[in-house]
């Protein structure tokens, strides 16, 4: 860079100000989009204390509904006889408690996002992913998780 006087200035070797803020924010967007993702779940990570436990009674929990575990935010449904489900009771929008299931739905009285109960899958918005599933199994009339 050179002035009128055909002065010739160093070049900077530290970034400006423009450029320290301009990289961030690409940083930023960047991992923003990256973590949008495909709308898969995220890899299930059972909340502490509870792997091992038994969560709840198969009998506590209604044919064509479910239940909410509030103590460790799981909710389990059972979408057909004999087939329980165990999800994150936070709604990926937002993080707001989602309801027990009914109707074959999982429901965000937040923002009216809307579950399968069957897959977590979202069928409708405004979370754009899944809710979280979790590994469980029937043991003897309690459900645990795995």
């Amino acid at each position: 860079m050179s002035d009128s006087d055909g002065f010739t200035m160093p070049a900077r070797s530290t970034p400006t100000r423009r450029n320290v803020i301009g990289a961030a924010g690409a940083v930023a967007c960047g991992a923003a989009l990256a973590g949008c993702g495909t709308g898969e779940p995220a890899p299930a990570s059972v909340p502490p204390g509870v792997k091992g436990q038994v969560i709840a009674k198969v009998a506590d929990v209604p044919v064509g509904g479910g239940t909410v575990i509030h103590k460790w935010k799981i909710v389990i449904a059972q979408p057909t006889s004999g087939v329980f489900k165990a999800f994150s009771a936070s709604c990926p929008h937002r993080g707001c408690a989602v309801s027990r299931p009914a109707d074959g739905l999982i429901r965000c009285p937040c923002h009216g996002s809307e579950f399968d109960a069957t897959s977590g899958k979202c069928l409708k918005g405004p979370a754009g992913a899944p809710l979280v599933e979790f590994p469980l199994k029937v043991e003897g009339d309690g459900i645990v998780m795995l």
